[in-house]
């Protein structure tokens, strides 16, 4: 059976990620979901807390496991003894993102495959970068999130800020 991993910051997981990962595991047996830890970002929640949320986001999906990771993907794929990565596209700026990400990490371990989901029509404005203005600014992202990850404490704490 062949492994995917489908990577990210996941700050917080949105209802586009999770439609990604139910519709890649069409295809793939199991998924590992790849938290990047990402400093750079300046992520709102802490790894731990992305992985937790993660993990709540797709409880309801069988042959998931969720890990944090740190460096390069590439590592992380080697590690995990898989050479396949799934991404999900929104537009034309994610394929363009995407595609150079893919030629990077190809010239680092030339095994990899990245295979491209398109969004869901209506996801394609969702993002975690959106969530996270619209909380900053007191908005309700209630339609954008799981269910149990708005309700969920860790996410609550941030909310209410």
């Amino acid at each position: 059976m062949k492994k995917v991993v489908y990577s990210g910051t996941f700050d917080p997981m949105t209802r586009g990620h999770i439609n990604i990962v139910e519709r890649a595991l069409e295809f793939f047996g199991s998924i590992t979901i790849a938290v990047a830890e990402s400093k750079e970002k300046k992520p709102m929640f802490s790894l731990q807390e992305r992985v937790e949320l993660s993990k709540i986001s797709l409880s309801h999906l069988n042959n998931i496991e969720v890990k944090p990771f740190y460096g390069l993907l590439v590592e992380f794929l080697k590690e995990n003894e898989t050479k396949f990565i799934i991404r999900g596209l929104r537009n034309g700026v994610d394929f363009e993102y995407e595609r150079d990400m893919h030629y990077a990490n190809k010239s680092i371990f030339n095994n990899i495959e990245t295979i491209y989901l398109n969004s869901k029509l209506g996801d394609s404005f969702v993002s975690s970068s959106v969530v996270r203005t619209i909380l900053r600014y007191g908005g309700d992202v209630s339609h954008l999130v799981p269910k149990k990850v708005f309700e969920n404490e860790i996410f609550q704490k941030r909310v209410l800020k």
